[in-house]
């Protein structure tokens, strides 16, 4: 595992051990409706994690981006698909995206390399 993607889970992990900690009902529903939304449906779950994919890069939220290029890497997206995601990601979101894609980019180059 890549450094990128060795501190990003890391922190993930040990972050949303302590929000659970807290033993809130509604954040715990929260978490538990983003875990489900993304399970196989109507749509399959690679199909979903694209579209999150998407909406993490137009919405220029880097950590979001990195958990969808990590399950996108599990349900075996090949670079091909994601450097298409990558140019609509661009194209809805406009040139605010750039700085984003780069890191994008360099996510994937880590968990391609793996």
């Amino acid at each position: 595992m890549g450094k990128l993607t060795e501190e990003f889970n890391a922190y993930r992990s040990r972050m949303n051990e302590r929000i659970m900690e807290e033993n809130n009902l509604n954040i715990k529903r929260f978490f538990n409706l983003d875990t489900t939304s993304y399970a196989e449906g109507a749509l399959n779950v690679k199909t979903k994690e694209l579209l999150g994919l998407v909406a993490s890069m137009v919405l220029r939220c880097d950590d979001c981006i990195k958990y969808h290029l990590g399950k996108c890497k599990d349900e075996g997206v090949t670079s091909a698909e994601i450097w298409e995601v990558f140019m609509i990601a661009n194209l809805v979101g406009g040139s605010i995206v750039i700085p984003h894609f780069r890191r994008a980019v360099e996510y994937w180059d880590e968990l391609s390399a793996e």
